[in-house]
C-alpha cells in the first residue's frame, strides 16, 4: 500500500468519532494491506514503531522538527515558530506550508516504517542534527498529508484516539463480520501483547494460527492483577483455598531470563523494558537452577543494617535516577519474587497456583537480592483477617490472596487473585485508593500562583471516553506541585480532545494527553450531576505519583462502580 493512501485512512480516522465507525475503516485498512506490511501498518496507526515491550523511541522534540520545517520551506525560525504557536500542533503546521519540493517519491507504508525506524535507532554525537536531517527529507519527498502525520509521529502525538482493543474489534469484524473473535484475540494477547503481530497472523493463516502463540522468554506477558473484596467470608466462599501473600509497595518486574542467550531482561506492569533499572541482576545466573525463566516479582527497597523495606516513593528513584549503578549502592533492591511463568521453554500459566509455587522454590537458590516471598495457606476466613492485620502492622499494604488451585490468569480476571488493601485504615472512608489520570489542570492562586498550577483534574475511561471524577488539589508538597507544573506542560494540548467529557466549572486552564497515572484516596463515591460519568470522589487526596503504571493500568469503571457499591455498603 502506498504510504499516500495509508495517511487517507488516517485522516478519515482522525475525523471519526463513533467507535463503531472507527472499527469499520479499520477493518478496511487491515484488509487492504498486504500480509507483509500488516505489522507495521498497525504500529503506525498506533503512533508507534514496534509493540508496547519493544518500542522504539524517537526522541525527538517539537523543536526538532520545526528545525526541519525551517531547513523544509525555507522561512525563518522565527516565522515558523510563530505559525506553529497559532496553529498549535506540528502536524496542521506541515500540512499548509509550502516545501521546496524535491523529486516527489511515492513511499509504501514500509519503506515510510523503516525511514522512521532509522531516523529512531540515530544516537551518539550528532544524532540530533542527523534526525533533523532525515526528517527533512522526507518531508520534501511527501505530500501534504502524509507530511501530517509524520511529523506528528515522531512527536509522538499522533492522538488518532483508539488502542489495540479496537484494532482487534477490526480484526474481528474483518474476519467474522462481528465481534465474535474479540476474546480470543484478546487471550493471545495477553501472552503475547504485540497487536501488530497477532494482526499479521490472522491475515495470513487466520484465526487457527493464534494456537501456535505461546509464552516466550523476551515477550512480556499481560501481569496478573487483582480484584477486590473486602469481606473475608465472602474471599473464601468465592476462592475456597487460599495462599496469603504480603502486599509489596514496590514496582512490578516481569523478569526474562536467558542462560544461554546470556541475557537478562526486565519489564513493567505497562510492559515497558526496564533492565537498565536493575544492574544487581547481571548476578542471576548464579541463582537460578534452570537454562531460561519468566519470573514474577515486585522489586522494594530496602535498609542494609535493619533490613527493613522502604516506601514506594524511595524504591521508584531508581527510575528517575541517570546514575543507576549509583542509585543501586544507595537504595539496595530486594525482589520478591511470588509466580514463574515459564520454565526452560514450557509454559507454566496453565497449571495451579501451588504447582507454579513448588517450581519456584526449586528453581531460586538462597540469596539476598532474589527471594521467594512467604505465603500462607488456609480455608478460614478469620485466618485470612489476621494475617491481613498482621500485614499492616509489619508496615506492608496488607494482604494479597490467591486462589490455591488457581491458573496465571493475565490482566484482571475472574476471583483468582484477590487484595485487601485499606490505605486510609479507618472507617467511612474508600477501602482502596484509585489509580486515575491526569486530564488537565487549573492555575494556582495565591502561594500556588507562583506554581503556575494549583490543582488539577483526574478521571478514567468509559466506554470510548475519559470521564473526570475528581478536583484534587491536596496531598502535594511545594516540590511536588513544581515537579508536576514542568512534567504536564510537555504533555499540555491546545483544545479539548473529542473524548474528553468534561463540562462546566470543572473544565481546566489548560488541558493535556492522557498519560501521568496519580493514586488517589477519598471518603467515599458519591452520585454527581457535575461529572459526566455521574459519580464524583468526595475529599479526594493525592496519595503518590505511580510512575511505574500507565494509562491502560489505571483503574477501570467496572471498578469503580464496584468500589462504589462497597463504600454504599
Amino acid at each position: 500500500m502506498l504510504f499516500n493512501d495509508f495517511a487517507g485512512y488516517l485522516e478519515k480516522l482522525e475525523k471519526i468519532s463513533s467507535r463503531l465507525e472507527i472499527t469499520k475503516v479499520l477493518a478496511e485498512l487491515i484488509e487492504k494491506m498486504s500480509v507483509e506490511e500488516t505489522d507495521k501498518g498497525i504500529y503506525l496507526t498506533l503512533g508507534q514503531l514496534g509493540p508496547d515491550f519493544d518500542n522504539k523511541e524517537f526522541n525527538m522534540a517539537v523543536k526538532m522538527v520545526l528545525r526541519s520545517v525551517v531547513e523544509g520551506t525555507g522561512l525563518s525560525a522565527k516565522e515558523v515558530e510563530k505559525k506553529y504557536r497559532a496553529k498549535g500542533d506540528v502536524g496542521l503546521l506541515v500540512e499548509d506550508l509550502n516545501f521546496r519540493k524535491d523529486t516527489p517519491i511515492k513511499y509504501s507504508v514500509t519503506e515510510i516504517f523503516e525511514r522512521l525506524k532509522i531516523m529512531a535507532d540515530e544516537g551518539g554525537g550528532g544524532s540530533q542534527e542527523r534526525k533533523v536531517a532525515r526528517l527533512s527529507e522526507l518531508l520534501l519527498t511527501t505530500s501534504n498529508l502524509e507530511r501530517k502525520f509524520i511529523s506528528r509521529m515522531v512527536i509522538g502525538k499522533l492522538r488518532l484516539g483508539f488502542s489495540e482493543k479496537t484494532v482487534f474489534d477490526a480484526l474481528s469484524q474483518m474476519t467474522s463480520g462481528g465481534k465474535t473473535l474479540r476474546k480470543e484475540l484478546d487471550n493471545a494477547f495477553q501472552i503475547y501483547p504485540d497487536p501488530g503481530y497477532i494482526t499479521q497472523v490472522v491475515k495470513e493463516r487466520g484465526m487457527g494460527g493464534l494456537k501456535n502463540i505461546k509464552v516466550k522468554t523476551g515477550v512480556p506477558v499481560v501481569p496478573a492483577l487483582c480484584q477486590r473484596l473486602n469481606n473475608y467470608k465472602e474471599i473464601i466462599d468465592k476462592m475456597g483455598m487460599v495462599a496469603v501473600e504480603r502486599k509489596y509497595d514496590g514496582t512490578r518486574v516481569q523478569i526474562h531470563f536467558n542462560k544461554n542467550k546470556n541475557e537478562i531482561r526486565t519489564y513493567t506492569r505497562n510492559l515497558e523494558e526496564s533492565s537498565p533499572m536493575f544492574p544487581e541482576l547481571q548476578s542471576m545466573k548464579e541463582w537460578i537452577k534452570a537454562d531460561e525463566v519468566i519470573l514474577d516479582c515486585e522489586a522494594v527497597g530496602y535498609e542494609r543494617a535493619t533490613n527493613k523495606v522502604l516506601p514506594f516513593q524511595i524504591t521508584i528513584t531508581r527510575k528517575r535516577k541517570h546514575d543507576v549503578a549509583e542509585t543501586a549502592k544507595a537504595i539496595p533492591l530486594r525482589f520478591f519474587v511470588f509466580d514463574i511463568l515459564n520454565l526452560d521453554g514450557k509454559s507454566l500459566i496453565d497449571k495451579p497456583y501451588f504447582e507454579r509455587r513448588k517450581v519456584l522454590v526449586e528453581v531460586i537458590k538462597g540469596n539476598e537480592t532474589l527471594v521467594t516471598d512467604e505465603l500462607y495457606k488456609t480455608d478460614d476466613p478469620v485466618e485470612v483477617q489476621k494475617m491481613h492485620d498482621k500485614f499492616l502492622k509489619e508496615g506492608f499494604e496488607g494482604a494479597v490472596i490467591k486462589m490455591w488451585n488457581g491458573e496465571y490468569l493475565p490482566g484482571r480476571q475472574g476471583w483468582n487473585w484477590v487484595k485487601i488493601k485499606e490505605a486510609e485504615g479507618t472507617s467511612g472512608k474508600l477501602s482502596d485508593t484509585l489509580d486515575l489520570i491526569i486530564l488537565g489542570y487549573y492555575l494556582g492562586r495565591g502561594k500556588r500562583a507562583g506554581f503556575g498550577i494549583g490543582a488539577f483534574l483526574v478521571g478514567l475511561r468509559k466506554n470510548d471516553a475519559w470521564v473526570s471524577v475528581a478536583k484534587v488539589g491536596t496531598g502535594l508538597t511545594d516540590e511536588e506541585f513544581r515537579n508536576l507544573k514542568k512534567n504536564l506542560d510537555k504533555l499540555e494540548v491546545k483544545k479539548k480532545p473529542n473524548n474528553y467529557l468534561v463540562t462546566g466549572t470543572l473544565v481546566p486552564d489548560v488541558w493535556v494527553e492522557p498519560s501521568v497515572v496519580v493514586e488517589i484516596a477519598a471518603d467515599e463515591i458519591t452520585k454527581s450531576p457535575n461529572h459526566a460519568g455521574g459519580v464524583a470522589l468526595r475529599f479526594p487526596r493525592l496519595i503518590k505519583f505511580r510512575e511505574d503504571k500507565g494509562p491502560k493500568q489505571a483503574t477501570t469503571w467496572k471498578e469503580v462502580e464496584e468500589i462504589a457499591k462497597l463504600s454504599v455498603n
